[in-house]
């Protein structure tokens, strides 16, 4: 769930570094972000945030089409010759980890 926004920075979603670590996400890395409230949809990049707040934040244009307190799904794709493990993450309205799969 997205916890804030700030529309005044230049772009990006800021995610806790351990909730980066769980799904297996790096800083810089561009994701699809998709409103499971509202069905928008965004590409932009992550940021990396403080560890353990649970505070996932949208930033610059991205705050206009996705706001705070919305449901989303984090999406980032690799290509690869060599078959890749996704990593799923089912977070509580806290984001909080309930389930995590590979």
């Amino acid at each position: 769930m997205i916890t804030g926004s700030d529309v005044d920075y230049e772009g990006s979603i800021e995610i806790p570094t351990d909730l980066m670590a769980a799904a297996d996400l790096w800083a810089g890395e561009k994701v699809l972000v998709a409103s499971i409230t509202t069905g928008n949809r965004l590409e932009t990049y992550v940021l990396a945030g403080p560890p353990g707040t649970g505070h996932i934040m949208i930033n610059g244009g991205a705050a206009h089409l996705i706001k705070a307190g919305e449901r989303v799904a984090i999406m980032a794709f690799a290509l690869s010759e060599a078959p890749i493990t996704s990593s799923n993450l089912l977070l509580d309205d806290q984001n909080n980890i309930v389930r995590a799969s590979q």
